[in-house]
């Protein structure tokens, strides 16, 4: 008779199969029934409907849509991002470290909700400005209409170009000087070396940005719902959305939509093998460790001017659309002059106190972002350790697992959870809050990957030997050896997925049930169905709550790492 008690939870075996069953269950089987669902019906390969649905203007049109605009963010992003890098890294800019702070400020707000304002500031006959500018200043036209591609470009690039501006400001405050230095002094002007020198040299930490802001605006749900709709302008996520929405959650409409979910997922491929060709050609590799910071370019003249555009850039990016949500969402009616006369806070008070749509979306974004961190942390941290410090075969494909979802799109991942849990293999949480907790920790695992193995990176092997060679079991070794150690880790991974769960939309979008919806789509549906000001007061609420939020990470980081 086996003994149970020989077979302990910390053992290698367990711990393996734990990681294992974990990514199987919660990544792998969703993203294989994509794929499986688009090519398979009735247990017969059927590529008939499938070359149907890819023929379709539509889809073809989303696509075309999908990369005009995910190009034009690339460029613009990357372009406004290396710009202002290259300014607050190496220049004589004033208060530079404060504007290196407020650059990142987009990074933190949804960019939904910089949509909604900015379709109140420049929406063609209704927008805030452009009311301004034909009536007040006479013009015929409207200044810009937010519903073109050239308005849902610039909306996005607002909020994405914080993946070049990060990336690059590290690069170029790790960068070699000898080399500007020498060009320099041979008498080449800025220009010359800024091209010749300076951008050869944190080129992979430009492309590594552009990838991530393509992949972004590729897979990107909100911006476009709000702006590009009503214009006829779909990309793949919105179209995937409309045909599920408008077929009440059909299989058959599922079924379209993971067809065009693989193009999403072969569009990502290729654009990852793309940066990897281009970097692997290994021109660039010519970063170099230093013993001296840069020497910062005098602006000179230029000092003023250029703070001033930084300034003028945030306070357009930033403080107007931020202050547009508040003050419409105290309108009595929307449309009204922005005047105290017309301003109530009875819609706040509604939104908070009286309207159950809205409060439960409030809670229900609150706790599934707790829980889904929650659970996340702890799975990463065994999973990590797989990966980290256990020498056991396939381990490698355990870290492609966890990867994976970051690389696909939200609306794959809620599509194949769908597909996974609606009653078909057994379990059915279908319109509940269940299936929406599911696809977070899909979503999200990588980040826990990340975190966790970093910090297990750091934790020699001997501590964990001299544990069990004291007599420790491997459970006692991990639960007091290794997790007080990688504990920073944990709360890192924590925070990095509680956060961009408060304001996640792309995935539940697709999820949601009537009791079951976020702030993303409370947000969302108050919008499509009209209440402009009931959505403004709603998103006013949720960048309080997430502002707050971020306030508290970053006071909770402070104290943790002071002691």
């Amino acid at each position: 008779m086996l003994r149970l008690s020989r077979i302990t939870f910390g053992t290698p075996q367990i711990l393996f199969g734990i990681a294992v069953g974990i990514l199987v269950l919660f990544v792998a089987v969703p993203v294989l029934l994509i794929f499986f669902n688009a090519l398979w019906v009735d247990g017969a390969l059927n590529l008939v409907d499938m070359i149907k649905v890819l023929s379709e203007p539509e889809t073809y049109k989303a696509l075309l849509n999908s990369l005009i605009l995910a190009f034009g963010v690339t460029i613009t992003g990357t372009m406004v991002g290396t710009f202002f890098a290259w300014l607050v890294t190496r220049t004589d800019l004033p208060y530079k470290g404060a504007m290196k702070l407020l650059f990142l400020v987009p990074f933190m707000l949804p960019s939904f909700i910089g949509a909604l304002a900015w379709k109140m500031l420049l929406s063609p006959r209704s927008g805030y400005i452009n009311v301004f500018w034909m009536e007040t200043l006479g013009f015929s036209e409207p200044l810009l209409n937010i519903y073109s591609y050239t308005g849902i470009i610039l909306v996005e690039t607002m909020y994405l170009f914080p993946f070049v501006f990060i990336q690059v400001c590290g690069a170029l405050e790790r960068m070699d000087p000898t080399l500007e230095e020498s060009a320099r002094i041979s008498g080449a002007g800025l220009l010359t070396i800024t091209r010749k020198i300076t951008i050869p040299l944190v080129a992979p930490s430009i492309l590594s940005g552009a990838l991530l802001i393509c992949l972004y605006s590729m897979a990107h749900f909100g911006t476009v719902a709000m702006l590009g709709i009503e214009a006829g302008i779909y990309n793949i996520p919105t179209l995937i959305y409309e045909r599920i929405h408008q077929s009440a959650g059909s299989f058959a409409a599922i079924r379209t939509g993971t067809v065009l979910s693989t193009v999403l997922v072969v569009t990502a491929a290729l654009i990852i093998w793309f940066q990897n060709k281009v970097l692997s050609r290994g021109r660039y590799q010519i970063i170099a460790g230093k013993s001296f910071r840069p020497a910062e370019i005098r602006l000179r003249g230029l000092r003023v001017p250029l703070l001033l555009l930084c300034l003028a850039y945030i306070a357009f990016t930033i403080v107007l659309p931020t202050a547009t949500i508040f003050l419409v969402g105290g309108l009595n009616t929307y449309g009204l002059p922005i005047t105290p006369e017309n301003m109530t806070f009875a819609n706040y008070h509604h939104i908070l106190f009286e309207w159950d749509l809205t409060r439960d979306a409030i809670w229900n974004s609150i706790g599934l972002g707790l829980a889904s961190a929650l659970i996340t942390m702890f799975a990463g941290v065994i999973i990590s350790y797989v990966i980290v410090k256990m020498k056991v075969r396939g381990k490698g494909f355990l870290e492609f697992l966890g990867m994976l979802p970051f690389s696909v799109p939200g609306s794959v991942i809620a599509l194949g959870v769908i597909l996974a849990w609606s009653g078909k293999y057994g379990i059915n949480i279908y319109n509940t809050i269940w299936i929406i907790l599911v696809a977070y920790i899909a979503r999200y695992m990588a980040f826990s990957l990340k975190a966790n193995s970093a910090a297990l990176e750091q934790v020699h092997d001997s501590l964990v030997e001299a544990a069990r060679a004291s007599g420790a079991t491997m459970w006692q070794a991990l639960r007091d050896v290794v997790v007080p150690l990688v504990r920073p880790g944990m709360v890192a991974a924590f925070f990095l997925i509680f956060l961009p769960a408060l304001r996640e939309l792309t995935v539940s979008v697709l999820l949601y049930g009537p009791t079951t919806r976020t702030i993303g789509v409370a947000i969302y549906t108050l919008n499509e169905d009209g209440e402009t000001v009931y959505a403004a007061a709603m998103a006013g609420v949720a960048l309080i709550i997430i502002v707050t939020a971020e306030v508290v990470v970053k006071k909770f980081f402070t104290a943790t790492s002071s002691k």
